[in-house]
């Protein structure tokens, strides 16, 4: 039986001669680029089509562009996606270097860094999350949003950051292996990983190379817990219950006489942690829990009995801190029985309204802790950079948080003084001795403060559920 690696390389090298045999048939094609493919000076390396993922077919688009049977402007995201060399044009060598991608045999995101130009003088910055794989699309919403942030910082002539974006599938060895490469390019500081098992496998090895990383979107405890070096932009999971007691206690005129029920999955650590936290914030600053019900993963599709057990107590104030497919259920049951609470969630509830089966407009009213809103104050300027950017796409609130990292760390670089000509320990402790004293105000929050062990607080941010879209309240 073949080895993996020697029966790809086999596959390869029929699957070459196939496509050079097939170049002169211009006729039989009918794979078009995607949208993503005319946005400009928006590309992703081995991606031709603009589909989101390097195949087969997209090895096949650069070898017909190399023969002139398919025309791609300089400068369009086709071309720069096909131009793995980045030597201004599309050769069968590109070709093959894209199918090798397409069977793991070689990484297309180390092909991006030959876009950037030669800078002594600028920061080299590590981006490592999930650019394939089932968790994709929160890693290239983040490096979308890091890429475009880093772009407009750049123009500005100051502080110049190089970025380079390797991927980790979502997966612990292969976030290390990503941080063993960026340190051979002599990565200066990090943002990421994305997401907690990587970042947890990552923080170690940046605590003993005392290297400073920001992670946008990885949010559970441990992740911080256990290194020195790593900061947080998005709330830890517990933070989630904090900042809702905040919100409910920052507006007596709406919640001071509110009787809150609470409705929590003692089975699973992300909804006991958050109700954990509500509860007892709540308790310091005089909240009323009416009534608390449980549920576990085997009874999610029935909650008559909370639901009546909390109308029974005065409850108008329902608290949900669980995903959106039990959130669904909930909000249903409660139509069936007449019962309006005003419902107030965390981010796992993100996802209802295009829950399957589920109606949206019985999420009307809906309040969710949201740390991206479209419609806010201050986002349209990046939603239509970022529109501009990525072909007309609309940025999310993974996005955002990418966008926010790169814009923390440059300002924690410029309030310290930092120059690109010092060494990475040197940057991380001239950047961990500034965190304390940082304040920002982003897209993802207003007035981050980070403490000691690398949490960060912020004013809370609730989004409201309108006419189907989430609005701000």
């Amino acid at each position: 039986m073949c080895k993996p690696k020697t029966r790809a390389r086999f596959l390869l090298a029929v699957f070459c001669l196939t496509l050079f045999c097939f170049t002169g048939n211009a006729a039989s094609v009918d794979a078009v680029p995607g949208p993503a493919a005319a946005a400009g000076d928006w590309w992703s390396p081995g991606d031709v089509d603009g589909r989101g993922d390097v195949t087969a077919m997209d090895a096949r688009l650069a070898l017909r562009a190399s023969v002139d049977l398919e025309n791609y402007a300089a400068g369009s995201a086709a071309f720069l996606a096909a131009d793995t060399d980045a030597d201004g044009e599309i050769s069968a060598m590109d070709a093959r270097r894209i199918l090798r991608a397409s069977v793991d045999l070689e990484d297309p995101y180390t092909w991006a860094s030959a876009r950037q130009p030669a800078q002594a003088d600028a920061f080299k910055i590590g981006l490592i999350g999930p650019m394939t794989g089932a968790a994709a699309i929160y890693g290239n919403a983040v490096r979308k949003g890091a890429e475009l942030a880093i772009r407009e910082l750049n123009a500005l002539g100051g502080v110049q950051l190089a970025l380079q974006a390797l991927d980790d599938s979502h997966d612990a060895e292969k976030a290390t292996d990503a941080y063993a490469r960026l340190s051979g390019w002599g990565m200066q500081a990090l943002i990421g990983p994305v997401t907690t098992r990587p970042a947890i496998a990552v923080a170690e090895r940046a605590d003993e190379d005392g290297l400073f990383c920001l992670t946008p979107t990885a949010s559970d405890a441990s992740v911080i817990d256990r290194s020195e070096n790593m900061y947080q932009v998005c709330f830890t999971d517990s933070g989630q219950g904090a900042a809702c007691a905040d919100y409910l206690a920052a507006d007596p005129g709406r919640f001071s006489d509110s009787r809150i029920a609470v409705v929590y999955n003692n089975t699973d650590a992300y909804s006991m942690s958050i109700r954990d936290t509500f509860v007892r914030e709540a308790a310091a600053k005089g909240l009323d829990i009416a009534y608390e019900g449980t549920f576990t993963n085997e009874t999610a599709n029935d909650f008559s009995v909370q639901l009546s057990d909390a109308k029974a107590a005065g409850a108008n104030v329902l608290f949900l801190p669980i995903f959106y497919t039990e959130a669904a259920v909930i909000l249903r049951q409660a139509h069936e029985m007449n019962y309006s609470p005003v419902c107030i969630g965390v981010d796992g509830m993100d996802g209802i309204l295009t829950a399957e089966g589920f109606d949206p407009a019985l999420a009307e009213g809906v309040m969710i802790l949201f740390p991206f809103i479209e419609d806010a104050p201050g986002a349209q300027a990046f939603v239509s950079a970022y529109r501009q950017a990525y072909g007309g796409e609309t940025p999310g609130m993974f996005s955002a948080y990418g966008y926010d990292a790169v814009y923390i760390l440059y300002a924690a670089l410029t309030k310290a003084g930092c120059t690109a000509d010092m060494s990475a320990s040197q940057i991380c402790e001239a950047l961990r001795a500034q965190m304390g004293s940082l304040g920002y105000d982003g897209l993802t929050g207003q007035d981050m403060r980070w403490d000691e062990n690398g949490a960060v607080s912020k004013i809370p941010q609730m989004a409201v559920i309108r006419d189907g879209a989430y609005a701000a309240p």
